[in-house]
């Protein structure tokens, strides 16, 4: 089991920028794939990016493509989400996620391939 603690989050103006850290910690935190989703209120959970265990490989969702970057830091245990040119709709709830079964090269994109979760942390972006 990996656990999941969130930071960075706040309140920014339209076309800034952003870093959200994921500090995770368990026995098996250094081999876990791990994942950024997002929920804003009303709608569905959305993927954001992912990335696998040695950073090799990352993914994004369309809506962020181009303008948000997942890297991670092993020796930290910690993965970030540095978030440039912020829109209203990005504003949303944040969530890191782990899959620590995953293959070296393997990045997911689904919620149900990830076992761990974090509480969150808010983004909010005004115009």
């Amino acid at each position: 089991q990996v656990q999941l603690v969130e930071s960075g989050g706040g309140l920014v103006q339209v076309g800034a920028s952003l870093r959200l850290a994921c500090a995770a910690s368990g026995r098996t935190s250094s081999r876990a794939a791990m994942g950024w989703f997002r929920q804003a209120p009303g709608k569905e959970r959305e993927f954001v990016a992912g990335i696998n265990r040695n950073g090799r490989f990352t993914d994004y969702g369309e809506s962020v493509k181009g303008r948000f970057t997942i890297s991670r830091d092993n020796a930290k245990n910690t993965v970030y989400l540095q978030m440039n040119s912020l829109k209203p709709e990005d504003t949303a709830v944040y969530h890191c996620a782990a899959n620590d079964r995953a293959i070296l090269s393997a990045v997911y994109l689904t919620a149900n391939q990830y076992y761990d979760w974090g509480q969150g942390t808010q983004v909010t972006v005004s115009s």
